[in-house]
């Protein structure tokens, strides 16, 4: 009995020796992906209020864009969404565009809104479910509207959202396009500023811009613009604002600073239309489109050594709904996690491949043993944590440290992202709220990571099964309700 214990002890030891290990080699990691975040934010502080986007509306080198908002049952947000880019004191602030709604396959009210409330009518030959070789589910009709000459609307068969953004490339007609979701609101000058790195950068090509996006819940928003930005008291809504904030300050801005960013946010990000076009368009057999693209064109790049970058800008803001209860967000958070699988399952030729740089060798391994597999070593990071302590003081050294580490790499993290944020725009929260944020960022480890875990751990073992899930539903109440 007594060699029992010997061999549980030490086979407990060494779980939590690495246990500790990675966790130490994830708080480096983060802390590497700080300094890089500050150091590029330190050199564009203030961007956001002096003058040069101005500069771009009148000049010839700005292009025009095409605006791409796919929908799917999405009545309650979608009339703001779209008066947020078309119409009022807040309409978009770019030279040039046309706006592209794409009805795939609504089942609730979501098409007859957009029809009667931007007046559309049908225009003849342009049904297009197959151009620049990007087949599409059935389009059943174009409208365009009479209000707004450069709004359109494109009918057709549910396809998921990848094949809906394929249509409306098919349709598009400018040199670069912006992928929007349903229920985003955008600030009016949002595509100046996300598309000033691709005009300032004319002896690097650009394939990609991401900009930043933040949570509505809880703030007043009238016809499409941001009347007044609040703070929800939904504790879920809360946590993930500051998830939001870490994960496109600190994460999306340290990846970007050495060209490694593999997502840009399906809620807001521009890519240039003919690369896309030539990589073959969004896959339709994803539910992670967006990071699959990304890494796609990624891909290409170093194949084809275009010499290309992708980048991240954290100035540019749109606005999007979160999910509002655990059901929804469980759904939201499986749903992502397939789609972090897929796509490194079909570009696991990248991972560890010195072919594809710093791509493979560091972005790919990272994307894989911190993101995919993380999880699982966390969750096991707790049941060690819970032994520890239900053994007694043998193990509680361990214990303590483990709960130490949990709450640097968690919490401290989750603050330091909220002061990264409040540092940048130089003015955002009222004292309460941003102590509301600080209380919430320091309980995170303790209730929200665990959840998020056991969530990410049941994907992990729902794709070992081999279980397809699709998109799933979410409850909105719409960002502009």
């Amino acid at each position: 009995m007594n060699n029992v214990y010997q061999f549980f002890v030490s086979f407990f030891i060494v779980v939590n020796q690495i246990i500790f290990i990675y966790m130490i080699a994830i708080c480096l990691f983060y802390m590497i992906l700080f300094l890089l975040a500050f150091s590029r934010l330190k050199k564009e502080r203030g961007l956001h209020q002096i003058e040069p986007y101005k500069q771009m509306k009148g000049s010839a080198f700005t292009p025009p864009l095409s605006i791409i908002v796919p929908a799917y049952n999405e009545e309650a947000g979608i009339i703001g969404s779209v008066l947020s880019l078309v119409t009022g004191s807040g309409r978009l602030d770019y030279p040039e565009f046309e706006v592209i709604v794409v009805n795939d396959g609504s089942t609730d009210t979501t098409l007859e809104k957009v029809l009667a409330r931007f007046k559309m009518v049908p225009i003849k030959n342009k049904v297009l479910q197959k151009r620049n070789g990007i087949q599409t589910q059935f389009v059943k009709g174009v409208y365009q509207s009479e209000l707004y000459p450069t709004l359109f609307l494109i009918d057709k068969v549910n396809g998921g959202k990848a094949d809906a953004l394929n249509a409306g490339i098919n349709l598009a007609k400018y040199p670069y396009f912006a992928s929007i979701d349903g229920d985003t609101v955008l600030e009016p000058d949002s595509f100046l500023k996300v598309m000033k790195p691709i005009i300032d950068n004319a002896e690097q090509e650009v394939l990609a811009s991401g900009g930043n996006v933040l949570l509505a819940n809880g703030s007043i928003i009238v016809k499409g613009q941001m009347e007044e930005k609040r703070l929800s008291r939904n504790p879920i809504v809360l946590i993930q604002i500051i998830e939001y904030m870490r994960a496109f300050l600190m994460g999306r801005m340290g990846l970007s600073h050495e060209n490694l960013l593999l997502i840009i946010s399906g809620a807001f990000g521009v890519f240039k239309t003919s690369r896309v076009i030539q990589v073959g368009g969004y896959r339709a057999d994803t539910v992670g489109e967006d990071m699959e693209l990304v890494v796609r064109l990624h891909r290409m790049n170093l194949d084809k050594k275009w010499g290309a970058k992708i980048v991240y800008v954290a100035d540019p803001v749109c606005y999007t709904e979160a999910p509002e209860d655990l059901a929804s967000l469980r759904t939201q958070r499986i749903r992502w996690h397939r789609g972090l699988f897929e796509s490194l399952r079909i570009h696991k030729k990248m991972l560890f491949n010195p072919k594809y740089g710093r791509i493979g060798t560091l972005a790919m391994p990272y994307f894989f043993f911190v993101e995919f597999l993380g999880p699982l070593i966390e969750f096991f990071g707790y049941v060690a944590l819970i032994i520890g302590l239900i053994l007694g003081k043998v193990f509680f050294a361990y214990s303590l440290a483990l709960v130490l580490l949990m709450v640097i790499y968690g919490s401290f993290l989750s603050m330091g992202a909220v002061l990264l944020e409040e540092w940048r725009l130089g003015k955002h929260q009222k004292v309460s709220e941003l102590n509301r944020l600080f209380f919430f960022a320091l309980t995170e480890v303790f209730w929200y990571r665990p959840i998020m875990t056991f969530w990410r751990v049941q994907a992990l073992f729902s794709i070992m099964r081999g279980k397809n899930k699709g998109w799933g539903t979410m409850k909105r109440k719409g960002v502009s309700a």
